[in-house]
């Protein structure tokens, strides 16, 4: 019998080696785009720089050094203020109460001067931090809209400033010659110390804001709460947080308007919420949340504090010509920035 070999199998071929994937480029942004962001971000620096520049030139007295010190230093109470609601505002929220809580903060930094220069800082912080605190937790924890729990709050901050004074009969005053009025009052190469302080709370919040993931998540937030959740941030920590800070820097603004001025003043912080929003949005941070720049909030409260004292250098004209003035650039600035983010989605 003839024996049948058995046929032999082609073996399989290798499989191929596939060539490691390239990503895929990232689609360049138009020049558009790119000019609009730069704008949005640095255009009130420019506007800042355009109107020293004029002002320098019309009114010689505009550009002396005393009159730099003075415009920073009433400018540095504000700023720290705004620097919460730059904050609060990136998240998407509002804050309305800053202006009674600074009032409140300065009147108990006051109150409490008479037991020396921690009592004077410590006592506001706590009482404006929990202040905060409760419109932190009232906004993030019962869904509460932040419009009318901070609304809420300056009633009730200013119902226990007034609680306080005696319907304002009653003046605190800040012990001369103390520790806590040299905080308001000194200063540094002829810089004062709240010069200081603010330009320090400024630097810690761009660091915080850029460089760390609180940051990070504050523009989440801002751009979609429902998205951040998703994603498993700590929204509702957030919110606190940012609430909490807004009190304690409008409290910290107090205390120091109240060592400079050595005494607790139960008229100040009247419409203050509405210059902190309008130097936020101003600077270039968006009312719907999502964007913003410490830097821009900077440039935005110097160029409200630079009108106001170009106001006072006219003479002829009184303070109420500011609030026109900052109101014509907020109108300004929100229809850019409507038309700004418009032509960045069709580009």
């Amino acid at each position: 019998m003839n024996k049948t070999t058995p046929a032999t199998v082609p073996a399989a071929p290798a499989p191929l080696k596939r060539a490691p994937s390239r990503p895929e480029p990232r689609p360049e942004r138009s020049t558009g785009s790119r000019i609009g962001e730069l704008v949005q971000r640095q255009g009130v620096l420019a506007v800042l720089l355009t109107v020293i520049l004029i002002a320098s030139f019309v009114y010689p007295t505009f550009a002396s050094l005393d009159n730099a010190r003075g415009v920073t230093v009433q400018a540095s109470f504000l700023a720290i203020v705004a620097l919460g609601m730059t904050l609060v505002i990136i998240t998407g929220g509002i804050d309305l109460s800053v202006g009674s809580v600074f009032a409140l903060g300065g009147v108990l930094a006051a109150w409490a001067s008479q037991w020396g220069f921690l009592a004077a800082l410590l006592v506001p912080l706590m009482v404006c931090g929990a202040i905060g605190l409760v419109n932190g937790l009232l906004i993030a924890r019962a869904n509460m809209a932040p419009f009318i729990v901070t609304l809420a709050s300056l009633l009730a901050a200013r119902g226990m400033l007034l609680a306080f004074t005696d319907e304002g009969a009653t003046t605190y005053l800040v012990p001369k010659d103390s520790a806590f009025a040299e905080l308001g009052q000194g200063s540094v190469w002829g810089f004062g110390y709240p010069i200081l302080i603010a330009l320090a709370l400024f630097g810690a919040g761009g660091l915080l804001l850029q460089r760390t993931s609180f940051g990070q998540t504050l523009f989440a937030v801002g751009g979609s709460s429902d998205a951040a959740t998703l994603m498993g941030l700590p929204v509702a920590r957030t919110k606190i947080l940012v609430y909490t800070l807004s009190g304690l820097l409008a409290g910290l603004a107090g205390a120091l308007n109240a060592a400079r001025l050595s005494s607790g003043v139960t008229i100040v912080g009247v419409g203050m919420e509405l210059d902190a929003i309008s130097a936020v949005v101003i600077g270039g941070t968006l009312l719907i949340g999502g964007a913003g720049s410490i830097s821009g909030t900077l440039w935005g409260v110097l160029l409200l504090a630079v009108i106001q004292n170009l106001i006072n250098q006219i003479g002829s004209l009184n303070s109420s010509y500011q609030s026109v003035v900052s109101g014509g650039f907020l109108i300004v600035v929100v229809v850019a920035q409507r038309y700004l983010a418009r032509s960045r989605r069709t580009t």
